[in-house]
């Protein structure tokens, strides 16, 4: 087959939608297909092809509701590879930015099958795009296929709301060949974590809706010591950034540390060094505010990591999936765009627990390693995908 997968950033890009696109469109190409993606164009890609994808840059940012703009000549130049391309396959990931949102209006004049993954409808609670909602009950339909990572989240739910019948149940996962690679040396010893310290690790960029605040509370209070928390996150220079970096400083000179020997690191890592922070960690600590499906759960699993997490997303459903961690207590808000808050003192208390109970962090361990194995590798997810793109 040849197909065409479109996502608004890729390789070398870092992020989970990156990651995902990649090892899905990689993982097709060793199934022997011809797997193209459309992304933004990247300062640093200086590459047309990679793994055996190919890459087609556009000059185009935006989304439909704030305006999708580009370089002259670049938003044609897309539609023209839409409409008038050979591919059998065109799949859509992530909605409201604009590697989809230029699709909407055209979907009719595409004569590939299309498929759509809409990773959530993370704005599905903000006023501001209540008109592209109801439009999205349109459009779903002129999908030939929708594909959900979660049986209850808020895309699905909408999709089932509004009678859209073409949809399949497709989960996310996490690459085997990575997480089977041995790290050269000793992260621990690189970041200067004693030997007897409890790692506790948190991955998730500097968006300012990945926990960090609530993770470092969290952290901060549990009556625990001799233990690590590390915050592996790319680093925008945003606000998010200069307050973990502001919080590190003082922490580091609260006169406590002379007593519980705790310390707290945040940095950028490559991939190769935030994978092994994964394999070394004892816990994963991940009270986001937003997602849907998170692709550090199931990094979690394939890394041997036991994790509490926030019940966002469809963290509930993983769980149960896998037995391979805890829920922290949540409240949701529909009217902050559906963000969720972890309650402090009750996470706090949670992560005391399991932080003393080292046969339960095993068993999780255990657990959810079996899992990943069993059905959330990115080969089994690849052929899931080859199987639905055949039937089309």
């Amino acid at each position: 087959m040849k197909i065409l997968h479109t996502v608004e950033h890729y390789y070398p890009s870092i992020g989970g939608m990156p990651e995902v696109v990649k090892h899905l469109s990689e993982k097709l190409v060793k199934l022997g297909h011809n797997v193209t993606v459309v992304t933004t164009k990247h300062k640093d890609r200086t590459f047309s092809e990679y793994n055996g994808v190919k890459i087609e840059e556009f000059e185009i940012k935006g989304n439909y509701v704030s305006g999708i703009f580009g370089k002259r000549g670049e938003l044609p130049r897309y539609h023209d590879l839409l409409k008038n391309s050979d591919f059998n396959v065109i799949t859509n990931f992530a909605a409201h930015q604009w590697t989809t949102d230029a699709c909407l209006n055209i979907l009719d004049d595409i004569k590939a099958k299309k498929v759509f993954v809409p990773t959530g409808f993370s704005r599905l609670y903000d006023e501001n795009f209540s008109d592209y909602f109801e439009k999205m009950k349109v459009w779903l339909k002129k999908y030939d296929m929708n594909v959900f990572l979660s049986d209850n989240y808020r895309d699905i739910n909408f999709a089932r709301k509004n009678g859209v019948e073409k949809r399949i149940l497709i989960p996310n996962g996490a690459e085997e060949r990575e997480f089977s690679i041995e790290y050269p040396g000793s992260i621990r010893e690189e970041l200067g974590i004693p030997k007897d310290h409890i790692l506790i690790l948190h991955v998730g960029s500097h968006t300012g809706t990945k926990g960090h605040k609530e993770a470092f509370e969290i952290f901060e209070k549990a009556n625990i010591s001799n233990a690590s928390f590390v915050i592996s996150a790319n680093d925008f220079g945003d606000k998010c950034t200069k307050q973990c970096k502001k919080r590190k400083f003082y922490f580091k000179l609260n006169p406590k540390r002379v007593f519980d020997k705790k310390q707290f690191i945040v940095g950028e890592f490559s991939r190769e060094r935030t994978v092994a922070l994964y394999q070394e960690a004892d816990l994963f600590l991940f009270p986001s505010n937003i997602e849907c499906s998170p692709i550090v759960l199931f990094e979690c699993m394939a890394s041997k990591t036991p994790f509490l997490t926030s019940d966002v997303g469809n963290s509930a459903e993983i769980i149960s999936w896998s037995n391979a961690g805890e829920l922290l207590p949540t409240t949701k808000q529909t009217e902050l765009f559906g963000l969720t808050f972890v309650d402090i003192e009750k996470s706090v208390r949670i992560l005391e627990n399991i932080f003393k109970d080292y046969e339960k962090r095993k068993l999780y361990a255990q657990n959810g390693f079996k899992s990943w194995k069993e059905k959330f590798s990115w080969e089994k997810i690849a052929k899931e995908y080859e199987k639905m793109y055949l039937n089309l």
